[in-house]
């Protein structure tokens, strides 16, 4: 049922899936001048210089990107992760990149993506006022790329945070953050909502359904705010398709799972997640690894974590998965969203083939273990 292929595989064209975060990046900025008309001169003769953002626009110019810098942009902030890495000879290296993240407490409390931080030997926070703060990490999750950092700070702007389970398809898209690095502050690109639930293949255990846009996302992005035409943060940028012929294609975490996950980061520090404590292939991940999977149903069980959920349930190596708590599973990605339904404790029937006869289960779910 379950061979290894011989001969050699063909190879998928795959586009290069990047996430948005910047690391040691030679950059160069130009010099800036003053425009002699933003000047105004009052009675006695003194000029008076007038900033073009506090004068009065007309409806044409005070676009959705324009509302959105004034109200978001002031909360989204650069985030510098000083981290060390080995080099060929194993030699410590002390390594730097740079990503963004977003004000969502006024007492300092900031969420980014946990690869912006991730290794983090020390994290310095770059506020767009110009203030530099020391941030410590509360707590991070790998699986959905979220963390939250604190900053001994006070009364910070706060970004608003709307409904992203209210978007809809070709609305406007507001990217902002730190592209290429600080050098690039609080950089505006637009664009629209291409599409919902999508799920990129980056972790290979990556369940969380995504929202595509193509409002420019760059390195250094990553973290920063992905804004509706109302100026609330719809989502969380995190990362972009980046091959030869491909534009526009860079996604985000929605809000409305950052929240729960910041909820329980705040609360726990770390996201409990069920697990059923099994490996698991489908007919494509087979072939990935250069297997061939014959089944015309279900998901082979190639590995069990010892005294976990599913070895305690009864299961064993080649067992043929077809169903988990009542939903047909014919892939890795469709077991994974059965469990995740689901919460650590709860038993849910798993229905499996064994020597060509079905078998039902009650696997209670254990907590996936921290990496």
């Amino acid at each position: 049922m379950f061979y290894q292929k011989n001969k050699q595989m063909k190879k998928s064209v795959k586009a290069a899936i990047l996430s948005s975060f910047v690391v040691g990046a030679v950059l160069f900025a130009g010099c800036s001048s003053s425009d002699a008309s933003n000047a105004d001169t009052n009675t006695s003769g003194v000029t008076i210089q007038q900033s073009a953002a506090d004068k009065p626009l007309s409806d044409a110019r005070n676009t959705p990107a324009v509302r959105a810098a004034k109200t978001i942009g002031p909360t989204v902030v650069g985030i510098t992760n000083k981290a060390v890495a080995r080099d060929w000879f194993n030699n410590p290296v002390e390594t730097e990149g740079v990503g963004s993240g977003v004000i969502f407490k006024a007492d300092g409390y900031i969420v980014t993506n946990n690869h912006v931080v991730a290794g983090a030997k020390e994290i310095i926070v770059s506020l767009p006022d110009g203030r530099t703060f020391k941030g410590k990490t509360i707590g991070a999750d790998e699986l959905s790329d979220i963390a939250v950092v604190k900053i001994d700070a006070k009364d910070l702007p706060v970004a608003s945070f709307g409904n992203s389970d209210d978007i809809v398809v070709g609305e406007p898209a507001i990217a902002i953050g730190n592209p290429m690095g600080l050098e690039f502050r609080g950089s505006v690109t637009s664009g629209v909502i291409s599409a919902l639930n999508r799920t990129l293949d980056i972790s290979g255990d990556r369940t969380i359904k995504l929202i595509q846009t193509d409002a420019a996302i760059n390195p250094g992005n990553s973290g920063g705010a992905l804004v509706n035409a109302d100026g609330e943060v719809i989502g969380i940028n995190s990362a972009k398709v980046a091959a030869q012929g491909v534009e526009g294609m860079g996604f985000a975490i929605p809000i409305n799972t950052v929240k729960s996950i910041v909820d329980e980061l705040l609360a726990n520090g770390h996201i409990a997640r069920p697990y059923l404590g099994v490996g698991i292939f489908d007919k494509e991940t087979a072939a990935r690894a250069g297997y061939e999977l014959n089944v015309d149903q279900g998901v082979y069980l190639f590995q069990m974590t010892l005294n976990g959920p599913a070895d305690r349930a009864g299961l064993q190596r080649g067992d043929i998965i077809k169903k988990v708590a009542g939903k047909e599973v014919n892939t890795v990605s469709e077991v994974r969203a059965a469990v995740a339904e689901h919460k650590v404790g709860e038993t849910i029937e798993v229905v499996y083939e064994r020597n060509g006869h079905d078998h039902t289960a009650n696997v209670t779910l254990g907590e996936m273990p921290q990496k």
